[in-house]
């Protein structure tokens, strides 16, 4: 599963990963919200509530796809955050980790508070009739 986030101007897509976090997310696209920042994380809300899953974690790679049970909001982290121990990515409490950002995460580093923010599925996501052949 592939997903594509539109924020203001900016596009980046994220590989998905197979958890109960990713399969309520992908069931509730296409979605709008709003930006938001905290140090060099974006985050946004997002119309799904799921529960903390057994391996989530509150230090994570840089582009990591994470939800933040607490806030039921997206959050990627792509740098350090005002409760960083030096460069490591530190969210604000434990998060289900559902996907990866394809490509350079500090792109992100552009985003502003408030600007509009499109989440949908990506394109290729479609499954391939049996019939036809790739």
């Amino acid at each position: 599963m592939r997903i594509r986030i539109r924020i203001g101007k900016m596009e980046v897509f994220a590989a998905l990963k197979k958890t109960p976090t990713a399969e309520k997310i992908w069931g509730a696209l296409p979605f709008g919200s709003r930006a938001e920042t905290w140090g060099q994380e974006v985050y946004f809300s997002v119309p799904v509530n799921v529960a903390l899953e057994a391996d989530a974690r509150e230090v994570v790679d840089s582009g990591t796809v994470c939800f933040w049970t607490q806030g039921n909001c997206l959050a990627i982290a792509f740098g350090p955050t005002p409760i960083s121990k030096g460069a490591e990515c530190r969210l604000a409490d434990r998060c289900n980790i559902f996907g990866k950002l394809e490509g350079d995460p500090r792109t992100l580093r552009d985003v502003r508070s408030g600007e509009d923010v499109r989440v949908e599925r990506a394109a290729g996501n479609e499954k391939l009739d049996e019939r036809e052949t790739p």
